[in-house]
């Protein structure tokens, strides 16, 4: 299998570039090899966390759901909708 890499420049702060150097010093790794793997980490991280984000669960008080009607994505609906029932 051959990778194909693409040369880059990126701004990174000094303190960063220093301790991605030393850890690269420390585990054996080119600093490229340590920068590609944090990179790798985060972009998965940040994919498990969009599917735990996918699914909302809202608490419900003195009911058993959401009321028909009610729109989550109106604000002035929902002020109208509690402004009308005293519950």
């Amino acid at each position: 299998m051959m990778l194909r890499c693409m040369r880059t420049t990126i701004r990174i702060d000094n303190e960063l570039l220093a301790e991605a150097k030393a850890v690269a010093a420390r585990t054996g790794r080119t600093l490229t090899r340590v920068i590609e793997d944090a990179l790798r980490e985060m972009l998965a991280r940040g994919k498990s966390n969009r599917r735990h984000q996918d699914t909302v669960e809202l608490p419900t008080f003195n009911g058993s759901g959401l009321r028909p009607g009610a729109d989550l994505d109106s604000s002035a609906e929902l002020l109208e909708l509690m402004d009308r029932d005293p519950h």
